[in-house]
């Protein structure tokens, strides 16, 4: 009889193994409704990553044009303010991406520059850059000057009514003797120096 209860038993056990084999499809569903509102929520980050990459290329440009622009004062006592001699800056950057285009505006006499970074496509779903770069007093109650940056970036991208970066963009930044560069807080916002 032991024998007997042995194999019943194992027959038992073996009876209930199979019938868990496998998911159902109710669970099945589950899952994929699951991943399906993970992939919405994760999907307009994913997709604007690419923009970012591109407006990063023109921070890293306009910053590094600031900056160039600061060292050039420092060594000839103006800015370079025509973009013929955008070369004289010495950066070994091309005046034109598959992006933007970079562009030096002067005014004169040379105490402030305006740098730019114009999109290439008027409807571009990616935002354009400025940097202006002056001669200004320290403090208000200073009365040493030295070059002073600002980076600007635009409010909105260019497909949703935002401003290209073009030259006439360069009144978006104010320039004052007596104070740093400002963007203008309504079509460009300041993101650095």
């Amino acid at each position: 009889m032991k024998t007997e209860l042995k194999a019943k038993f194992l027959q038992h056990l073996a009876a209930k193994k199979s019938d868990n084999a496998g998911f159902t499809l109710i669970e099945l569903l589950v899952v994929i409704i699951i991943i399906g509102i993970l992939s919405a929520i994760a999907l307009p980050s994913f997709l604007n990553q690419a923009n970012k990459a591109r407006q990063s290329e023109a921070k890293t440009y306009v910053g590094s044009m600031n900056r160039a622009q600061q060292a050039y004062y420092l060594e000839n006592a103006t800015f370079i303010g025509a973009q013929t001699s955008f070369e004289e800056l010495a950066l070994g950057i091309s005046t034109e991406t598959d992006n933007y285009n970079y562009r030096v505006a002067g005014n004169t006499p040379r105490v402030s520059v305006t740098n730019h970074a114009e999109t290439r496509e008027a409807d571009a779903a990616f935002k354009a850059y400025l940097g202006g770069v002056s001669i200004s007093q320290l403090s208000a109650t200073s009365t040493e000057s030295s070059s002073l940056a600002v980076l600007c970036e635009a409010a909105k991208s260019p497909v949703n009514g935002g401003k290209t970066g073009a030259a006439a963009d360069a009144t978006n930044i104010t320039f004052s003797t007596s104070a740093a560069p400002v963007c203008d807080g309504t079509n460009y916002k300041s993101v650095g120096s």
